[in-house]
């Protein structure tokens, strides 16, 4: 499967906007983008005027980019939101809120979604008991997410779950015992629960055309 491979923080960068791709050096002085608040490349501190298209484009990619998913996969999700009832914007963000890689993340249980995403296809976690290896898994209210008994030593966990702290807090749609390192979906996400920075209204006009 094709995936990004160069630098995280030059994705902040291009995107103007924090990413949080890196995980706990994203809440330090060590993020690039805090350093280096413009564009990467010889022309990145030049003043720029976009189109209306190119601002459809930026968000897009930005969203695509915070959840690590490619533009194939990206338009099928937008395909099902579109067809599904309710606000097509709204129902994208909540298929990508409900991908089991990022409800890991939002648990606490990795320190960004990238590494939320290894977990899951190392067979760390269990829904309901059972292992999914797969990051595009749909949770649904009821499900019962956990770390693998024998992962829950992992290093990498217990100090994703020590910085979680950090980020604000758990969405309502989620609770965490995190003695137990397990979590449950209580209800399906509302538009205010999803934190990321993100315009969908922006993305429904550029699949509009």
């Amino acid at each position: 499967m094709a995936r990004y491979t160069e630098s995280s923080c030059r994705l902040c960068r291009r995107e103007n906007a924090k990413l949080f791709l890196k995980g706990d050096r994203c809440y330090t002085d060590k993020c690039a983008f805090e350093r280096r608040p413009y564009p990467p490349g010889q022309h990145g501190r030049g003043r720029r005027k976009f189109s209306d298209y190119a601002i459809q484009l930026r968000e897009k990619q930005k969203t695509r980019r915070i959840y690590g998913i490619l533009e194939k996969q990206f338009r099928k999700y937008f395909q099902i939101a579109d067809q599904k009832k309710g606000i097509t914007g709204e129902n994208l963000l909540f298929l990508l809120e409900k991908r089991l890689d990022n409800v890991v993340f939002l648990m606490g249980f990795a320190v960004s979604r990238n590494q939320a995403r290894q977990l899951v296809n190392h067979g760390h976690i269990l829904v309901n008991g059972r292992k999914v290896d797969i990051p595009n898994f749909q949770v649904k209210v009821g499900d019962k997410i956990q770390v693998r008994e024998k992962s829950k030593k992992n290093v990498g966990i217990q100090e994703a779950m020590e910085l979680a702290s950090k980020r604000g807090g758990l969405p309502q749609w989620l609770e965490v015992d995190a003695n137990n390192m397990e979590g449950v979906i209580k209800a399906e996400p509302t538009r205010e629960d999803v934190r990321v920075s993100v315009s969908e209204q922006l993305i429904v006009e550029l699949y509009s055309k």
